[in-house]
């Protein structure tokens, strides 16, 4: 009866073994499928996100330079016409990230700056210019320059920039649904991202 009875037991015990091994070699599996599927829809989010605006502006630009001493004064100028496109994006492909599987979190340590491009057109009309101060390809690197500068701060005043954080959110907002759904935890800069209002509260 013994002999019975220990032989049941070890049987309970071996079996028991294999059925908890079996259990975390599973559990194991699912994480490490999980993980390739959060990096995998990484790696379909990381393109480049693009907000695009237009500008039309109208510059007068003088010259003048004293010859002669001060007897006389030669000028220049000309009216300029602009038509720029700019675009505001964000190169998700330089997401900085890590997943971390004993945890069932996916940490993102670092978002790329965005990337403001500007393309004008320039149109001259009406230039004038003084036998003394002709108009020189400085005179035209500086227009651009201005110009430039110009347009990068009306682009800071434009919603130009907020809706292209705006549609990064949207990008990021996809991380989220999905660590959600397997029940994993999205963190940015060490804090967990617990709601998409939380997501669109943070400084990216």
């Amino acid at each position: 009866m013994r002999k019975i009875l220990f032989g049941v037991i070890i049987t309970l015990t071996v079996l028991f073994t294999f059925k908890y091994c079996g259990d975390k070699q599973e559990e194991k599996i699912t994480l490490q499928e999980n993980s390739a599927l959060i990096q995998e829809q990484i790696k379909n989010v990381g393109k480049l996100v693009v907000t695009e605006g237009h500008f039309s502006e109208v510059f007068t630009y003088k010259n003048s330079k004293a010859v002669f001493g001060d007897l006389l004064e030669a000028e220049k100028k000309a009216v300029v016409i602009v038509n720029a496109d700019v675009t505001i994006g964000y190169d998700l492909s330089q997401i900085e990230y890590k997943v971390n599987q004993e945890t069932k979190t996916l940490e993102i340590l670092t978002i790329p700056e965005e990337e403001i491009k500007i393309n004008p057109d320039f149109e001259y009309y009406d230039i004038q210019a003084d036998f003394l101060n002709q108009f020189e390809a400085k005179d035209y690197n500086e227009i651009k320059e201005t110009v430039n500068a110009s347009l990068m701060k009306k682009i800071e005043a434009s919603d130009l920039k907020s809706n292209a954080q705006n549609r990064l959110i949207s990008e990021l907002s996809k991380f989220f649904i999905l660590t959600n759904s397997l029940g994993w935890t999205l963190e940015y800069n060490q804090t967990p991202v617990e709601s998409l209002e939380v997501l669109q509260t943070l400084k990216l």
